[in-house]
């Protein structure tokens, strides 16, 4: 006999035998009989009551016509729709403080700037501040490769002369460390002036869509104060 064949028959089997047992439990019966399921979902038993066994599986409830009237999952089916429910019920709330915060922000980039010129005019004394500091690490980085080229020719001709000097090699090391961290100074403001050049370009999309009335419910980018 085909495997197919055989399937439909166990199925076809197990519901005529739930039907009996439905059918005679109905019989004895003058109110609704329960029926419980295994963890297969296959009806394993009818009654007036679920055995204490079954108490976490499905269940479904017929009246005295053999009509289903109430069906129930099984207590691991009720544990993840309520953990989905859970998250859903969050995940509004996030959104709804979202949007509040959203709203919030855009009434202060409206309040902040009277104009787009004003956006472009914070930006730029924003970048004229990065670069002053910038103009005073390169000041700094250069008068320390100045040390350290210094250093090194006094280190190299004493070495010539066999006279070689722990001082010296401090030196050379203190001023290459000190490079090194000015390098990383310049570099990071560099990495800043490129966002605040990326915030304000935000914030002025931002403005603009607000008093043309197209905004879109996207998070508004900070706002700044003005200086």
């Amino acid at each position: 006999m085909p495997r197919s064949t055989r399937a439909f028959l166990a199925a076809a089997l197990a519901m005529a035998l739930a039907a009996f047992m439905a059918g005679t439990v109905l019989a004895q019966s003058k109110g609704k009989i329960i029926c419980w399921k295994d963890k297969s979902g296959k009806v394993v038993g009818c009654g007036d009551k679920v055995p204490p066994e079954y108490e976490d599986s499905a269940t479904k409830e017929l009246d005295r016509r053999g009509v289903t009237r109430k069906t129930t999952d099984t207590a691991e089916e009720r544990a993840k729709r309520a953990a989905q429910e859970e998250a859903l019920a969050k995940q509004k709330a996030e959104e709804k403080k979202r949007l509040a915060e959203q709203k919030r922000l855009d009434s202060a980039l409206l309040n902040t700037y009277a104009n787009e010129k004003e956006i472009d005019q914070r930006r730029d004394r924003e970048l004229q501040e990065v670069d002053r500091l910038l103009t005073q690490f390169q000041g700094l980085h250069k008068a320390a490769a100045a040390r350290r080229t210094d250093a090194s020719g006094r280190l190299a001709s004493a070495e010539k002369a066999r006279k070689p000097s722990d001082a010296l090699k401090d030196e050379v090391a203190r001023a290459e460390a000190d490079m090194a961290k000015l390098e990383q100074s310049i570099a990071d403001k560099n990495k800043e002036k490129e966002d605040i050049r990326t915030r304000f370009a935000e914030t002025k999309q931002r403005y603009m869509a607000l008093q043309s009335g197209s905004t879109q419910s996207a998070a508004a980018p900070a706002v700044p104060a003005k200086k």
